[in-house]
């Protein structure tokens, strides 16, 4: 239970139908913090203490401005395997939080993959880290951890003994990649650096 003195965030989280997403949700909702998720459709998702579902995206800034309004900080998981539309969707998310008062983003892509990345690939990501470096924002970029196909939010509310066989391993290294983003927005830790995770 949260006391006075522990600020409460209000999380807004993009991509957060994604394999991280769902562990983000339930890590941030297990530590009492308010978050909002925005998602394509409200009836795919059941009601949860703690959590608001709101219709967005980034295809625009002015959806994206929409899209986070109202929250402190914002975690944004970008779609994996597509550098042009992760450049897009960055651009707006960028364009969109310059016209809002939060400070706070950390972004996840494909920023693990620029070492013997192809040309375009390489420069798409550059560009993102380019943008973020001009932004004025408290940035922190993440190399995007494997998805794991078929998983949902109750994947990640009882991970111990009940999953199919080898699954388990994929959703304990999730879990902690989430832990380990909701530690450095507590704790206000890694601004303006490029982090991987190791678990």
């Amino acid at each position: 239970m949260k006391n006075a003195e522990t600020p409460v965030l209000k999380l807004v989280l993009l991509g957060a139908e994604s394999c991280l997403g769902n562990a983000l949700t339930v890590e941030l909702l297990a530590r009492r913090h308010e978050v909002t998720a925005i998602v394509d459709d409200l009836n795919r998702h059941a009601p949860r203490p703690g959590l608001h579902l709101k219709i967005g995206g980034l295809g625009s800034a002015d959806q994206a401005e929409q899209s986070v309004a109202g929250g402190s900080a914002v975690i944004a998981v970008l779609p994996p395997g597509d550098p042009p539309a992760q450049r897009r969707m960055s651009e707006a998310l960028l364009a969109g939080l310059a016209r809002t008062t939060i400070r706070r983003l950390l972004l996840v892509g494909d920023f693990a993959r620029l070492e013997g990345a192809a040309c375009e690939q390489r420069e798409c990501m550059e560009h993102i880290v380019d943008g973020l470096q001009r932004s004025g924002l408290q940035w922190t970029v993440i190399n995007a951890p494997g998805e794991v196909a078929g998983v949902s939010i109750e994947h990640f509310r009882s991970i111990e003994g009940t999953q199919e066989p080898g699954l388990a391993e994929p959703l304990r290294h999730l879990a902690r990649v989430a832990a380990g983003m909701v530690d450095m927005l507590e704790l206000g830790l890694h601004k303006g650096e490029h982090v991987n995770f190791v678990v």
